[in-house]
C-alpha cells in the first residue's frame, strides 16, 4: 500500500512539474508577443492609412474598393503562405447631399436639428417632406395609437439607451429596433416618415447612421427614415410636450443601386501539423460613411491582420492553418461573413476557432464565448496567463456577427471584449474617427487575440481532440 501511495505522489509530482513547464513556456510566449506589438507594432500604422488616406469604407464604394487593394497588398508583405480575395456580391447605398432638418414651432418659426438618413433609406421627395410629428418609445405604443393618430405624420422613436445598464451593448440592443424596424412598422399605420433617436449613450449633436430594413414594405409604401441626435431627440421631444401641434421637416437624398461586386480579403499561414483544419481571425473591412470607421472596424481588422504579424514575428509555426479574414459588409448585409461560411461548407473544410473583433479600438478587458462547457472550461484553465495584462473577463455569451454563420455546434467562437463604455460615443457617427483611437489601446488589443489564438492553436478544442483521437 506504501509503495502505491508513493507512485500516486510521484505521477502527482510528474504531472504538476509538466504543468508548471506548460504554464512557464506559455507565459513566455504570450510575454514575447505582447513586448513585440506594443514595441514593434503595426496595427496603428495600418489604422493610419485605412482611415485617413482610404476613410469611410460603405459597402459598394470607392474606399471599400481601395480598402480591399490595401489590406490585400499589406498581408503580401507579410510573407504568408496564401493571400486572396473571395468575391461577394454587396448593396450599394448612397447618402447625396448632406441632411437638412428642423423643427417649425409656429409657421415661419424653425430651429434646425442634426440629422443624416440611415442606412438603406428611401430619400424624401426633392422638395423635402414636412408634417406633424407623433412621438412613440416602442412598437406597443405604435400600435395603441393606431392608424387614426398614425397616418400622414412623422413618427418619432425616442427610446434611448437604458444608463444603469453597465454593458453597454445591452444596453444598444435594448433600443436597435426602433432603428432597424422603426419605418417598416411606421408604414403599417400610414405614417409618411421615421425620425429616431441616435443608439448614443452621450448627451450630444451628433446624429448616428445604422442599418434599417424595410421587411417585405412594398418599394411604393417605403417611407424616408432619419436619425436625430440625442440633443436634437431631447429638444424636439420637450418642444413637443408644449407644442403637440408643431411639424417637422427634413430632406435627404439617399439612393439604392443594384447590388455590386466587392471582396473579402484573406491570408493564411498553413498549419504543420493539421493544415485542413481552420481557424479564424477577423474583423469587417467595410464601414459606415459618416466617419472614417476607425473603431468599427477598422481596429478589428488591423487587430486580426496583427495576430498573424505577430507570430511570423516571434518564430511561431502554428499547428493549425490559421487565417485572418477581412469581411466585407458587415454592417448592412452580412454578405461576407455569410459567404464565407457558405464556402467553407461547399469546399468541406473543418474549422475549429475563430475570433472576431468588432467592438472597438478600445483597452481589452477579456473575451466572450459561444461554445459547449467542456471547451469553456479548458479556456478558463487559461485565464491566469492573462491577468498580467489585466485581462479577467472570460463570459461565456456571444461572439460576433461575421462569425456567426460558422456556427455548428462543434466550432469554438469568441469575441474580444474591450471597455465598451465609450464605443457608443462613436458608434456609426462622425467622430468615428482615427483621432479617438489609442495606439497603445490597440496594440494591446492585438497582442491579446494573438496570445488566445496561440493557446487554441497548441491545444486544440476539446471536440477537435476527440476527433483526432478517434
Amino acid at each position: 500500500m506504501k509503495n502505491i501511495a508513493f507512485a500516486l505522489i510521484c505521477l502527482i509530482g510528474i504531472a504538476e512539474g509538466y504543468s508548471q513547464q506548460v504554464n512557464t513556456a506559455d507565459s513566455l510566449m504570450i510575454r514575447k508577443i505582447y513586448d513585440t506589438s506594443l514595441l514593434n507594432g503595426k496595427s496603428y500604422d495600418w489604422l493610419d492609412h485605412l482611415s485617413n488616406e482610404i476613410g469611410g469604407r460603405l459597402s459598394g464604394s470607392l474606399e471599400a474598393e481601395l480598402a480591399v487593394k490595401y489590406t490585400e497588398s499589406e498581408l503580401k508583405k507579410l510573407g504568408l503562405d496564401k493571400v486572396w480575395l473571395q468575391p461577394v456580391m454587396v448593396p450599394k447605398w448612397t447618402r447625396g447631399v448632406k441632411e437638412y432638418a428642423y423643427i417649425e414651432t409656429a409657421p415661419g418659426i424653425t430651429s434646425t436639428t442634426d440629422i443624416c438618413a440611415l442606412g438603406g433609406s428611401v430619400p424624401t421627395p426633392a422638395g423635402g417632406l414636412k408634417a406633424y410629428v407623433v412621438e412613440v418609445q416602442n412598437f406597443e405604443e405604435l400600435a395603441e395609437l393606431g392608424r387614426e393618430n398614425i397616418e400622414g405624420k412623422i413618427v418619432f422613436y425616442n427610446r434611448p439607451m437604458q444608463a444603469n445598464l453597465i454593458n453597454t451593448f445591452q444596453a444598444y440592443g435594448g433600443c436597435v429596433s426602433q432603428r432597424y424596424a422603426g419605418a417598416m412598422e411606421a408604414a403599417k399605420y400610414g405614417a409618411v416618415g421615421v425620425v429616431v433617436r441616435s443608439m448614443n449613450l452621450r448627451k450630444d449633436d451628433l446624429p448616428h447612421t445604422g442599418a434599417m430594413s424595410y421587411g417585405d414594405t412594398p418599394p411604393n409604401l417605403r417611407i424616408p427614415a432619419c436619425a436625430i441626435s440625442t440633443n436634437g431627440a431631447d429638444y424636439l421631444s420637450n418642444a413637443l410636450k408644449l407644442m403637440p401641434n408643431l411639424k417637422f421637416y427634413f430632406r435627404q437624398t439617399c439612393k439604392t443601386f443594384p447590388d455590386v461586386q466587392s471582396y473579402n480579403v484573406i491570408g493564411e499561414i498553413t498549419g504543420s501539423t493539421y493544415p485542413d483544419r481552420y481557424m479564424i481571425v477577423g474583423g469587417h473591412l467595410d464601414s459606415w460613411d459618416l466617419g472614417d470607421g476607425s473603431h468599427d472596424d477598422g481596429a478589428g481588422c488591423v487587430q486580426s491582420m496583427e495576430v498573424l504579424r505577430l507570430f511570423k514575428e516571434v518564430g511561431y509555426r502554428p499547428k493549425h492553418s490559421i487565417r485572418v479574414v477581412l469581411f466585407m459588409n458587415e454592417e448592412n448585409g452580412l454578405r461576407g461573413g455569410r459567404k464565407y461560411a457558405e464556402e467553407a461548407r461547399l469546399k468541406n473544410e473543418k474549422h475549429v476557432f475563430a475570433l472576431e473583433s468588432d467592438a472597438g479600438g478600445f483597452t481589452p478587458r477579456g473575451f466572450s464565448f459561444d461554445t459547449d462547457e467542456a471547451n469553456f472550461a479548458q479556456i478558463e484553465s487559461w485565464k491566469s496567463l492573462f491577468e498580467p495584462y489585466l485581462i479577467h473577463s472570460f463570459l461565456r455569451g456571444g461572439s460576433g456577427a461575421d462569425i456567426g454563420p460558422l456556427k455548428d455546434g462543434t466550432v469554438v467562437l469568441a469575441g474580444l471584449r474591450p471597455d465598451s463604455q465609450r464605443y457608443f460615443d462613436h458608434h456609426h457617427a462622425e467622430n468615428d474617427t482615427f483621432d479617438a483611437v489609442n495606439k497603445r489601446e490597440l496594440e494591446i488589443g492585438g497582442a491579446t487575440m494573438a496570445s488566445l489564438v496561440y493557446l487554441m492553436d497548441k491545444y486544440g478544442t476539446k471536440t477537435e481532440l476527440g476527433e483526432i483521437k478517434n
